[in-house]
């Protein structure tokens, strides 16, 4: 998978849930590392991606559309696209690539995440609120993403 895939599909997730932007460098870097730092690592990054998936279902959660949110997982999706392009050995280039699809898949994440949790909301009431089954499968997509890039595939 090329920079500019990986980097738009990074920013994607990190619309969804900001902390893999975060977590698919750090389990790209230490990939093959069994080392305490490499599973410390890992352990707190798979944590924060955790908390963010409960926290994100919680009814007193910000909207991740107001400025302060977005901007956070534009700039998310943007470092985190750098990161995996550096940990890639990529040049100075690719890296610029990165970080401006990483942003743009930020933001195009963060949109769509959003209008699939608002059209889910209206869908009418079942055993577990529309809007936090809408969540689960965004999570589930967000995880597959995050581990395919970790990964390498």
């Amino acid at each position: 998978m090329g920079v500019l895939v990986r980097s738009v599909a990074l920013g994607l997730a990190a619309g969804g849930r900001s902390a893999v932007a975060v977590a698919v460098p750090v389990h790209a870097a230490t990939r093959g590392h069994h080392g305490p730092a490499a599973r410390a690592l890992r352990g707190l990054t798979t944590v924060a991606v955790l908390g963010e998936m409960v926290t994100d279902k919680l009814p007193a959660t910000p909207s991740r559309l107001v400025p302060v949110q977005i901007g956070g997982r534009i700039v998310a999706g943007a470092t985190g696209a750098a990161a995996l392009a550096v940990v890639d050995r990529r040049g100075p280039g690719a890296v610029l690539v990165a970080v401006l699809a990483g942003g743009a898949g930020a933001f195009a994440g963060s949109v769509g995440g959003a209008s699939w949790r608002q059209w889910a909301a209206e869908q009418g009431p079942d055993v577990l609120r529309p809007d936090v089954r809408a969540a689960l499968v965004e999570d589930a997509l967000v995880l597959v993403t995050a581990r395919t890039l970790a990964h390498g595939r």
